[in-house]
């Protein structure tokens, strides 16, 4: 029996019964994720608990994060975002192209053009063919190179990107030669940065530029990483290593594009990725 059908609403410490309750399972790239169309209430599933329960592999739905759709005044609708571990997060990029697909195929938004309430800001997306496409708000906080991180053997270049989220990026000559975890955990927990960040490693391959993510709040390597995504693509230009848009392979396989313009200091990133629904169940009863 699934952990989660029974949890405590850490706001009014009564035990909730989230029996029954539809939820979606949907992944960007390997990024995955459990969603809940929340427009009329969670049932006390975003506690830290049940969100911990739900993420679980093995016992639980399984993902990245958990995601509440809700209703907006001012958006088409607004999501609130959890990591696996419980943890609250201001955006997550393929969290948020998986929102577009499915509020458009619940009918809350207009696939042509929607805007996404996040705790990061107000996001515009559309779906675009096969694909749900985000732009992000204006990445004004970029440093070519990252004064806190020394780069060690095998490590080009390491830069610095908050695209609603912190990142570290750090060009590499062979992914598979990259410890994630290791060095991922360590500079994850760079003492000169506040929070931490995530940490995105990349390398050109002869396919192509292709990436693989340590993320903050997992706690381990993801299949994709959006908002890295768009921190890697970014850096790549700035450093003349590749002019956008830049297409960046997930871990998963997946491809993932990124566009963007620039307006003196700011850049305005645009998204483009898968954002699939895999599956769609109920919690089971007691």
């Amino acid at each position: 029996m699934l952990e989660a059908a029974v949890v405590v609403d850490d706001r009014s410490a009564r035990p909730v019964s989230a029996a029954g309750t539809r939820f979606w399972k949907l992944t960007g790239s390997g990024n995955d994720f459990v969603f809940f169309d929340a427009r009329d209430g969670t049932q006390g599933l975003d506690s830290v608990e049940a969100v911990r329960a739900l993420s679980a592999r093995g016992t639980g739905v399984g993902a990245d994060g958990v995601v509440f759709l809700e209703r907006s005044p001012t958006s088409s609708v607004r999501i609130r975002y959890f990591n696996s571990d419980g943890s609250p997060a201001e955006l997550c990029g393929n969290a948020t192209l998986c929102t577009a697909r499915l509020a458009a195929t619940l009918g809350a938004a207009d696939p042509a053009g929607m805007t996404i309430e996040t705790a990061a800001g107000v996001i515009a997306a559309r779906v675009v063919g096969a694909d749900p496409e985000i732009d992000f708000a204006p990445v004004t906080m970029v440093r070519p190179v990252e004064p806190s991180v020394s780069p060690q053997a095998g490590e080009h270049r390491v830069g610095y990107a908050n695209t609603g989220v912190p990142h570290l990026v750090v060009l590499v000559p062979d992914l598979d030669a990259i410890d994630v975890v290791r060095r991922g955990r360590e500079l994850r927990h760079s003492p000169d940065l506040p929070g931490g960040a995530n940490v995105n490693f990349v390398a050109r391959t002869p396919a192509g530029w292709a990436m693989r993510t340590y993320e903050r709040g997992v706690e381990g390597e993801t299949l994709a990483c959006g908002t890295g995504a768009v921190a890697t693509g970014l850096l790549l230009s700035i450093w003349g290593e590749a002019s956008l848009p830049v297409t960046l392979k997930t871990r998963s396989g997946r491809l993932v594009t990124i566009s963007a313009t620039r307006d003196s200091d700011s850049w305005h990133p645009t998204l483009r990725g898968e954002g699939r629904i895999v599956f769609e169940g109920l919690l089971p009863a007691l």
